[in-house]
């Protein structure tokens, strides 16, 4: 049996956890090594990417500044998590915002000290990407279009340090990122039409809150038919190996999505929507294996 106080710390844990979203953290981990090994620097030993002091550090510091972003946009966004995420804001509670303001800044300097290790343009990069997300939560974030875009853009920024690193100018990386931007610009819109509730108490100016939700629902119809077009070119113009069974699936969700989009009408309704394009993100990670199944048997020596 835990004691009380065992059981306060443990809280105490998973409230953090909740804050800086560690599952979300993991997963993008996990996204930057497989896309180091399988795109990348996909001419280079296992080994040697795997075992890579350098790309540690920036996956590292990559980490530490997405939870640094967690925490001051849970900061920022208390109140209105209150209405949207009731259950969640609660465990959030859990942890004092002096706490939660003295980690976000021991995890921003950490991530500048791990920078420094790999370069001072690393540390210049992740300090200008910590002061964006600052800024997005702060200003940006409740503007229509400009918050979206710069969610977007924060979101596949760990990304591009890594493409930074390896010089990798590949066109098919550029397609790869273009269908992952897209996904998560929708993912974006619909998280507003999921929460349009909370953003209207607040005075969120979200483009579901400015426009309405049919014209939000349009721009997510495009959104989604834009998705087919880097997912056309990765199939039949680029070696993909098996991740060719990905993008079949994600089209036919991405068009399941749509059909549900128009009928979707509460908030229930759009955060199934939403688990939906998670799904196809999370899945996305994974099915970076696919590219070469034996990458594993013939690379590790």
């Amino acid at each position: 049996m835990l004691s009380r106080k065992q059981k306060h710390i443990l809280l105490k844990f998973f409230s953090l956890f909740s804050v800086v979203r560690g599952y979300n953290i993991l997963v993008i981990v996990i996204a930057q090594y497989l896309a180091s090994i399988y795109i990348l620097a996909h001419d280079k030993p296992l080994r040697q990417v795997v075992l890579d002091v350098n790309l540690f550090m920036l996956v590292l510091a990559s980490a530490a500044t997405i939870a640094g972003g967690y925490i001051i946009n849970n900061f920022y966004d208390s109140e209105k998590d209150l209405i949207n995420r009731p259950f969640k804001s609660t465990l959030d509670k859990l942890v004092s915002q002096n706490t939660k303001l003295s980690f976000y800044f021991v995890l921003n300097i950490l991530a500048v000290v791990m920078a420094s290790y790999v370069s001072f343009r690393a540390v210049i990069f992740f300090s200008l990407y910590i002061f964006g997300i600052w800024f997005y939560s702060h200003k940006l974030k409740k503007l229509p279009f400009i918050g979206n875009l710069t969610s977007a853009i924060l979101t596949i920024t760990p990304f591009f340090a890594i493409f930074m690193y390896y010089k990798n100018f590949e066109t098919v990386i550029f397609v790869h990122a273009i269908f992952l931007f897209l996904l998560i610009s929708m993912r974006e819109l619909t998280k507003d039409l999921e929460n349009i509730k909370g953003d209207l108490t607040q005075n969120y100016h979200t483009i579901p809150v400015v426009y309405g939700e049919g014209i939000s629902k349009k721009m997510l119809t495009i959104l989604a038919l834009l998705t087919w077009v880097p997912s056309y070119l990765l199939l039949y113009k680029f070696e993909i190996g098996y991740m060719y069974f990905y993008f079949y699936l994600s089209i036919v969700l991405i068009g399941v999505f749509v059909i549900l989009l128009w009928k979707s009408k509460s908030k229930i309704h759009y955060l199934w929507l939403h688990n939906i394009l998670k799904f196809i993100i999370v899945l996305g990670v994974f099915s970076i294996l696919l590219i070469d199944v034996n990458v594993l048997l013939h690379r590790i020596l």
